[in-house]
């Protein structure tokens, strides 16, 4: 059976369409259809690029930075020694309060009516001392008496006389009256005094009998020459024994009386005593007067640091105030380093006393302005020497440098040779 016309073109349209929507799928496949190569190429990381910073110009300085609670220096525990007393250690009265301050010369506290006065010593008080004394304790006294003033005389290991007399002027610039010797001594005076009259009425009756018989024109006055002659050996004898007696009763320093302190002045951190109450072993304590500040730092930190050293504390908000590294003791696996303020306003000593304290202490800083970059700028060359990587127009140029003070991640460095290296080059510091 033969088509019409009209179906054959019915026909050709349909093929037609079927093959434009063919096409198009073949082209939008073909788009989507990628090679190996193209695929890795277009999966893979992108070229890694350098890393720079600019050298600078600036100072760098090394420092110690810690932090640290603040207290006065040096507390000790004050004790008097109670075993002279022939009455019980009842406190009477002068007990201080805390942040009052010791001062040398003065009384501390005030027990059975008597004062505790405190001086400046390394030696306890651990006797009493007293004309005829001798040792390291009295030559302590005489120093410390020397040095306020009191005119101890020769400065020895002897209790003399003059070390009497400047005691009676301790206690007199004390505000109180010297001790008293006790009464056996008192009495061995008395004794003596009268022991000299009695010699001098013999002397005297020896020579008016000499005189008697000589009167008498008597031949032979030899007895009652003798006499005379034994009582001036007596007499001479009694008044020697009259001056060792008063020696001896010469003003005293009851073991009772003084405290010795390392140093003084100090601050009275805590009272332990009040008035009325029996004294039984320490009485108060006691630090220094200045304010320091410790910090704990390991082995190998306190090796960079010493006495002397400038030192910065602050609380911050303005607070910062000088000062300087006092001592540094070792503390079991660690050391203190006590740092002092150079000087503190009242409001400033009221803001640090208690407070944790941040302190820095330069280690070593440059002369001025150094040329310095990151130390992860640095690296090692195959001498062993250190050496930068500088990026110039494109290129990596190797500068080998001499390292100086590294601080705050920074480190010095200068040119060797006839390298060169300047402010603003830019140094590779990774990838």
């Amino acid at each position: 059976m033969t088509a019409s016309p009209r179906s054959r073109r019915r026909v050709l349209v349909g093929v037609s369409a079927v093959a434009a929507v063919s096409l198009g799928v073949g082209v939008a496949a073909g788009t989507r259809i990628t090679s190996p190569e193209d695929a890795a190429a277009k999966t893979a990381a992108p070229k890694a690029s350098q890393i720079t910073v600019p050298v600078e110009k600036k100072a760098l300085s090394s420092k110690v930075v810690g932090r640290g609670d603040a207290s006065f220096d040096g507390a000790v525990n004050l004790r008097v020694e109670t075993s002279g007393l022939n009455t019980p250690a009842i406190v009477t009265g002068k007990v201080p309060t805390v942040g009052s301050t010791i001062t040398e010369g003065k009384a501390l506290l005030e027990i059975t009516g008597r004062p505790v006065i405190g001086l400046a010593g390394v030696l306890p008080m651990y006797r009493t001392l007293s004309p005829g004394s001798q040792g390291p304790d009295v030559l302590q006294l005489e120093q410390t008496l020397d040095r306020l003033g009191l005119d101890p005389g020769e400065v020895d290991d002897e209790y003399d006389t003059d070390t009497s007399r400047a005691v009676e002027r301790l206690y007199e610039k004390a505000g109180y009256d010297a001790p008293e010797p006790s009464e056996p001594l008192r009495q061995a005076v008395d004794q003596a005094d009268k022991t000299v009259d009695q010699m001098k009425n013999a002397l005297r009756q020896a020579k008016a009998q000499l005189k008697q018989a000589k009167d008498a024109k008597a031949k032979d006055t030899s007895v009652q020459q003798g006499a005379v002659d034994d009582a001036e050996e007596n007499l001479a004898d009694a008044q020697e024994a009259l001056y060792e007696a008063e020696f001896k009763a010469g003003t005293p320093l009851p073991v009772s009386e003084v405290v010795y302190v390392k140093t003084l002045p100090r601050r009275v951190d805590d009272v332990k005593v009040e008035r009325g109450g029996t004294v039984n072993g320490v009485v108060m304590s006691a630090s220094g007067a200045a304010l320091v500040v410790t910090v704990k730092v390991d082995a190998q930190t306190a090796e960079r640091l010493k006495a002397g050293m400038a030192a910065t504390l602050d609380l911050g908000e303005g607070t910062a105030v000088a000062g300087k590294v006092r001592r540094i003791t070792r503390n079991g696996d660690q050391y203190d380093v006590v740092v002092a303020p150079n000087t503190l306003t009242a409001k400033q000593l009221a803001l640090f006393r208690d407070a944790n304290v941040r302190v820095t202490i330069p280690v070593k800083s440059t002369a001025g302005k150094v040329l310095a970059v990151p130390v992860a700028a640095l690296s090692s060359g195959p001498d062993g020497g250190s050496r930068v990587e500088v990026l110039r127009d494109g290129k990596v140029e190797l500068i080998p440098v001499t390292v100086g003070l590294s601080a705050d991640g920074f480190a010095q460095v200068t040119p060797s040779g006839d390298a060169k290296l300047s402010e603003g080059d830019q140094v590779v510091v990774g990838t």
